[in-house]
């Protein structure tokens, strides 16, 4: 939506297809990351945006092993909006549909599922698409494949995916919220197991990881043995618990870290969740996804506006963006090896040495900060702004 929206901006004709009829998919990030809300801010939408209904956290902080630890604080990033913001995602998508739909050179189909890519020789030409009036092609000088970690385009485009590995899978489902929960504890660790909150005004959307292919062995505890396990980790959770009595109430999440060895081809181009999935750790993904369509626009859009681009133009997105990737991923593969594990561990009630250094020294905090709210080498809006003529087709 957003790659959508930056070369529409940039008078490039646009289609986006999304296969379902809306965009309220449950159980998807809702963190709006600093880089973004100053992206916002760059394409003059922020006072528009922060008009929606969401939460503003100033800092991170989290219950370890019985402590409370601040471990991240946005109020010295150097970015207009020096917080987190909590939103659900449907509001974010609908709000760039709605600005989108203000440009002439943009469509959106919703209800248009992909279903294959179109080949000329060697050259992705289009993709079709099943629609509520049947088979529909769609032919395009570049194809943009932000379709997620299951991508049709990872099949049809014979990419090679790079596996790196990640000890954890996670549960996701709603449990209520009460006007005396504690303020603002966004995780909460214990022994190598986690629990997170993500607060939703009247419930929480709530985060727990497991070891890697471990539910059919919790299946097999029961519920009351997982409802324990949570509770041990927010004990004011115990009163509302048993809300979680039917396994459909509760969703796994296959967590993934892995990258394209090469995210391009003749015609293709692939960004996002279908270029590098990563795990919910930081709920950095969404933010990493949102860079890649801003440099995506930024290299692309004007030699798009001039009918098409090379194979080298879409190398440059991959390696402006693949360190970004590297790093990130790295440090999720860190903290998923030696801290949220998903795994009982019997290291004593201390704080984690990385958030004892954290609680040492503050300034650290805006280090942290730093990496999760603006994450290496963050994008600004370079891409051409409204234009009346419109050319090409993306």
């Amino acid at each position: 939506m957003m790659t959508g929206y930056l070369l529409a901006r940039a008078g490039i004709a646009v289609a986006v297809l999304e296969k379902h009829g809306d965009f309220n998919r449950d159980f998807r990030g809702d963190t709006i990351h600093p880089s973004t809300l100053e992206l916002m801010y760059e394409l003059g939408l922020l006072e528009e945006f922060l008009k929606l209904p969401h939460q503003e956290v100033t800092a991170l902080e989290g219950m370890f092993n019985g402590h409370i630890a601040r471990i991240v604080d946005f109020s010295r990033l150097p970015t207009h909006c020096k917080f987190l913001a909590f939103m659900p995602q449907w509001d974010f998508l609908n709000f760039f549909a709605d600005q989108a739909k203000r440009l002439a050179s943009f469509s959106l189909f919703m209800q248009h599922e992909v279903t294959d890519l179109l080949f000329d020789g060697n050259r992705v030409t289009g993709v079709r698409a099943r629609t509520p009036g049947g088979e529909r092609d769609f032919l395009a000088n570049l194809i943009i494949g932000a379709d997620g970690r299951h991508a049709l385009t990872h099949r049809r485009g014979g990419f090679e995916i790079e596996e790196l590995g990640v000890p954890i899978d996670a549960l996701w489902m709603h449990i209520s919220k009460r006007p005396r929960d504690p303020e603002e504890r966004f995780g909460f660790f214990r022994h190598g197991k986690l629990l997170v909150l993500i607060d939703r005004h009247d419930y929480y959307q709530a985060g727990f990881v497991i070891p890697k292919g471990g539910i059919e062995d919790i299946k097999k505890r029961g519920l009351a043995e997982l409802r324990a396990q949570i509770v041990a980790l927010a004990p004011f959770l115990a009163d509302r618990i048993g809300e979680l009595d039917d396994w459909d109430k509760i969703k796994l999440l296959t967590v993934q870290i892995n990258r394209l060895r090469k995210w391009y081809r003749e015609g293709l181009l692939c960004i996002g969740d279908s270029a590098h999935a990563m795990s919910p750790a930081g709920g950095v993904g969404i933010n990493l996804a949102l860079q890649d369509a801003v440099a995506t626009a930024n290299l692309l859009a004007d030699k798009l506006r001039l009918g098409g681009v090379s194979l080298t133009d879409l190398e440059q997105v991959q390696q402006r963006r693949e360190w970004p990737t590297r790093v990130i991923q790295r440090m999720q593969i860190f903290v998923h090896r030696h801290v949220v594990t998903g795994r009982e561990s019997r290291r004593g009630d201390s704080l984690p040495l990385v958030v004892r250094l954290l609680r040492w020294f503050p300034p650290l905090q805006s280090l942290s900060a730093r990496f999760i709210g603006l994450g290496p080498r963050p994008e600004h809006v370079r891409s051409p702004g409204p234009t009346v003529s419109t050319s090409s087709f993306v």
